[in-house]
């Protein structure tokens, strides 16, 4: 009894080590923060277009299912491509393909096969949601990935291209023509990406350094870094103006985030401690986004 209890434990906790490294190899946290930005394209262009919400319940499975098939598909192409660098920096150390748990053909295979099989999904709502998917693939594995992360210090503006599709995924999807309002959500998500991803690299700066990545804070220095990161934030400004079809309130509170976000920017030429900074800038940057694009659907539902 006690034998067959304890192989029972022990191959639950072999299913459950397994699971745990496949959402790693995939990514989960970019995945499900990108389905959030995806949902929101979508219903926006269902409420202006004046299509029924859930009349299209087989475009929204194959929009949310196909665009996470493509995000996760290619997160693990990234995986295997940097796992030479990946042992490098302590956030990346432990991902399966450092570890060799799961071995890089397979994680290949099962990427490649995720980004075939999400790409086909996007494809049967409409040809612009698979074509942008495509697009964001092409822009992550290739561009970004292959070409300019090791090369140069850019590398955070190219990989912000894949980074801002999702929401126009996602309206695609239901609309093909791709209004203003869409291409104002696309501009959101890309300018959102360098001050977020300049803060991060802030705190990682000596992981990114041995690791030999030109990132903004190790070929520039925190000086510069600062200077980017205000100019990033600063040209959100705008954006507000052009979604008042949103409503009075979003345009304040987006307004309201803003301000705050360039005034905490600001803040950093005086903190002496540049790290906690950057970290304060971090965490501030994911409440922004994710409050804003949740905001949005709030707005439009009451």
């Amino acid at each position: 009894m006690s034998n067959s209890r304890t192989m029972t434990d022990a191959m639950g906790e072999t299913a459950s080590s397994a699971w745990k490294d496949f959402l790693s190899l995939i990514k989960i946290g970019i995945v499900n923060s990108n389905l959030i930005t995806t949902f929101t394209g979508m219903w926006l262009a269902f409420y202006f277009s004046g299509a029924h919400f859930l009349q299209s319940l087989d475009i929204i499975f194959l929009t949310l299912v196909g665009s996470s098939f493509i995000i996760a598909g290619s997160c693990a192409v990234n995986n295997v491509y940097d796992r030479d660098i990946d042992h490098v920096m302590d956030r990346t150390k432990g991902r399966p393909t450092v570890t060799g748990k799961i071995h890089s053909g397979k994680a290949l295979a099962i990427g490649l096969f995720m980004i075939l099989l999400g790409t086909i999904m996007l494809f049967m709502t409409t040809i612009t949601a698979g074509v942008i998917g495509l697009i964001g693939v092409i822009c992550y594995v290739l561009l970004y990935t292959m070409w300019s992360k090791r090369r140069y210090v850019s590398n955070t503006i190219v990989g912000s291209i894949s980074g801002a599709v999702p929401p126009l995924i996602g309206w695609a999807a239901v609309d093909g023509g791709l209004s203003t309002t869409a291409w104002v959500l696309f501009l959101l998500m890309f300018i959102w990406q360098p001050p977020h991803f300049y803060a991060l690299a802030m705190k990682r700066v000596e992981e990114y350094r041995a690791a030999n990545i030109p990132m903004l804070p190790v070929v520039k220095g925190f000086k510069v870094t600062k200077h980017h990161i205000v100019w990033w934030v600063a040209a959100l400004l705008p954006l507000p103006f052009f979604l008042l079809d949103l409503g009075l309130p979003f345009f304040i509170l987006a307004t309201a985030f803003n301000i705050g976000w360039l005034a905490l920017g600001l803040a950093g030429y005086k903190m002496k401690d540049e790290i906690k900074w950057s970290r304060l800038m971090f965490v501030y940057s994911l409440n922004y986004l994710t409050i804003l694009f949740v905001a949005m659907v709030i707005v439009t539902v009451v």
